[in-house]
């Protein structure tokens, strides 16, 4: 799995027109699922996510995770994620996991955060999106359970 974080003050997600998921401070997770990933890298997600020390403390450090400080977390799914453009000009998404499988896995990280206390918000799998937010920071990584 492949995941973009950001830290944000705010992020929402819309379909049509349409508020489906929003949150205040937190993070935004964008989420791309791989062939022959499964419940071990979500679970490494789940972990990672909560745990992260990418909140400033009160000397301004990051020291402090989402877990510390009570944030929420939007969770959006993202194919993209998988796109591979060293050749040609159209991005070639052969390396993302066939719907009914990321389907699975994303929701998967969605219970499993909410399992664990965290507040999650999603967008719609599968379907076209706008996403906003507002970056803290700006503060962005790039996780990838493959290199865990």
């Amino acid at each position: 799995m492949k995941a973009v974080i950001q830290r944000v003050t705010s992020a929402s997600v819309r379909v049509e027109g349409k508020t489906v998921g929003q949150i205040e401070s937190g993070l935004l997770v964008l989420l791309g699922v791989a062939k022959g990933d499964g419940e071990s890298d979500g679970r490494f997600l789940i972990e990672k996510v909560r745990t992260l020390r990418i909140f400033s403390d009160e000397q301004g450090k990051m020291n402090r995770s989402l877990v510390d400080n009570g944030g929420s977390v939007l969770l959006v799914s993202q194919f993209t994620l998988l796109g591979r453009t060293a050749n040609g000009r159209r991005p070639s998404f052969d390396d993302a996991a066939p719907s009914d499988e990321a389907k699975r896995l994303y929701d998967q990280v969605a219970v499993g955060l909410r399992d664990q206390g965290t507040h999650v918000e999603t967008g719609v799998f599968a379907t076209h999106m706008q996403v906003e937010l507002l970056n803290d920071g700006p503060v962005t990584f790039v996780l990838d359970s493959r290199e865990a």
